[in-house]
């Protein structure tokens, strides 16, 4: 399914041991992980590297527990049920006790955390601006480079199928690069499919797609269902401080049922037949003043707007987050982070965060850690095998991996990007269809998305310009028929999988479920290790 490719057809060339493809948490901490252990960096981001993706512009809290072991083991139990016990405790002490470690160097390198009446550090929270301008600043210390609005639109594999870089290209200036490499990390995020939630249009699955071009599968992909909740006239979806408001419809009366937590998908129904209203009425005067401090963007819409949110009524909406929020992802094979493409590493919200917090999470915290966590061994482990890759000395042959959109196979018109888009998000945002779930209409919506699909595969992008959102496109079609199809395999429900036709949770059906494929979408059964001395390999 590859082509030969001759490197020479890019304008800009790089040579290196690691890639990483992503320049949020996730990407950083692998950018300055490799660069620790020897190895030549490059890290390529879609946008500016420290201030573009979902943690650049907003607060974010961190799954940090201190070495107790009392702590740590209520930390662990805290999401198990909620997540439907699909969450490995070897995995869980992993990330808890490298996101201490984490927390610890950004406290070494100046990241200025707050500090409680008693003198110590809190470091439960990130303020993303300050968190990503002091990565940034940390991985060109480290050696690495950064090529800023440079997204990838390929990989490049060998003749033995182990990858071995990638191309995209240069958005400021329209040429093509190509990264010729040992190993490239996957940090680009998860898909919120251009919903318009805040730091969120660039997370579009890319990554996604490319590992699966090159063969890898993805884990959980039905975990996929998130959606933020957020004033209807902004893209803020940070939904804390819900947890103090009342939701009301049109007349002032409060909807019953409704709330952030353990009410959302009354918000949903209510949503889909008229609109809803909120307040945060249920706050005093310290705990307003605690949110001003906290999340100060989440009130920069309402004084734009005029509005007091704690004494007025202001309409909210949904947002889908799809795996951002969700827990699906590439699925990793081995402490590294590694892909089962030889190669290929994932991390952050490209990578499936099950292994902690199996069907749920909610954005943030274990997200957060996550992300720490996999990006720095995901940026080890792919150093260490370009040095392996390195010491090989042999001459590799690169073949391009990607396919819809970057080159013509015969169709008979080129992608449209934003008629694609719209076809895609017509089935995956209404959360009549994707809130919960039936097999009916996810059948109806895979009839469509599996027919855009192989009218697409062959067609390419009109030009140079248009490729990029071409390919974020085919992206998002990409995710959408592996999260659908993973849907209907899983008939329960159990954490945010949610199905209207099996409403319960089935103890038989206490597994993962890989999915992968291209033309035809695969889907089948992983099991869970359930040993809590067991090894971490996936």
């Amino acid at each position: 399914m590859t082509q030969r490719a001759s490197v020479t057809d890019a304008q800009r060339h790089y040579d290196a041991d690691v890639l990483v493809i992503g320049g949020g948490p996730a990407g950083t901490w692998a950018a300055i992980s490799a660069a620790a252990r020897g190895a030549r960096v490059v890290l390529a981001d879609k946008g500016f590297c420290g201030t573009s993706g979902a943690t650049a512009p907003s607060g974010t809290g961190v799954w940090y527990v201190p070495r107790d072991r009392d702590a740590r083991e209520r930390a662990r139990a805290s999401r198990y049920a909620l997540g439907g016990e699909l969450a490995e405790r070897a995995w869980m002490d992993r990330v808890l006790e490298q996101t201490w470690l984490n927390c610890e160097r950004l406290a070494q390198w100046g990241y200025p955390f707050p500090v409680d009446e008693a003198g110590n550090a809190r470091r439960t929270s990130l303020q993303g601006p300050e968190y990503m301008r002091l990565m940034r600043k940390r991985v060109k210390e480290a050696g690495a480079r950064i090529l800023d609005h440079s997204p990838a639109l390929e990989l490049l594999i060998d003749e033995r199928g182990a990858v071995a870089g990638a191309s995209g290209v240069h958005r400021q200036t329209g040429e093509t690069w190509s990264a010729r490499t040992g190993s490239v990390v996957i940090a680009t995020g998860g898909c919120a499919f251009l919903s318009n939630a805040l730091g969120c249009n660039v997370l579009t699955g890319d990554g996604h797609l490319m590992a699966a071009e090159a063969g890898a599968e993805c884990s959980g992909m039905e975990f996929s269902n998130a959606y933020g909740l957020g004033p209807a006239f902004s893209s803020v979806t940070k939904s804390l401080f819900y947890n103090w408001a009342t939701f009301y419809d049109a007349t002032g009366t409060a909807i019953p049922g409704a709330g952030s937590s353990h009410g959302r998908g009354v918000i949903a129904k209510t949503l889909e037949s008229q609109p809803v209203f909120a307040c945060l009425d249920r706050t005093d005067a310290d705990i307003r003043a605690w949110m001003r401090r906290s999340q100060p963007n989440f009130f920069v819409p309402f004084d734009r707007s005029g509005i007091d949110p704690f004494t007025r009524h202001f309409p909210v909406t949904l947002r889908l987050e799809g795996t951002v929020r969700g827990t699906g992802g590439l699925h990793v094979t081995d402490a590294t982070c590694a892909s089962s493409v030889p190669g290929l590493y994932a991390a952050g919200d490209a990578a499936t965060r099950e292994l902690i917090c199996g069907g749920f999470t909610g954005g943030g915290s274990h997200n957060a850690a996550w992300a720490m966590s996999s990006g720095f061994w995901a940026g080890a482990g792919a150093a260490d095998h370009a040095r392996t890759v390195r010491a090989l000395r042999t001459p590799r042959t690169l073949l391009r991996a990607g396919r819809a959109s970057l080159r013509d196979g015969g169709a008979n018109a080129p992608i449209d990007p934003a008629a694609l888009i719209r076809a895609v998000q017509d089935e995956v945002l209404p959360t009549q269809r994707n809130w919960t779930r039936r097999a009916d209409l996810l059948e109806d919506s895979l009839g469509r998305l599996d027919a855009l699909w192989h009218r697409v595969r062959g067609a390419a992008a009109s030009d140079l310009n248009q490729m990029v959102r071409a390919r974020e496109a085919v992206a998002m079609l990409a995710v959408s028929r592996w999260m659908y199809r993973s849907a209907l395999a899983r008939t329960e429900t159990r954490g945010m999988a949610r199905r209207q036709d099996y409403p319960a949770a089935d103890a038989a059906q206490r597994h993962r479920l890989l999915s992968g494929g291209l033309d035809e979408v695969w889907v089948a059964r992983h099991a869970v290790r359930h040993d809590a001395n067991g090894d971490i390999a996936a």
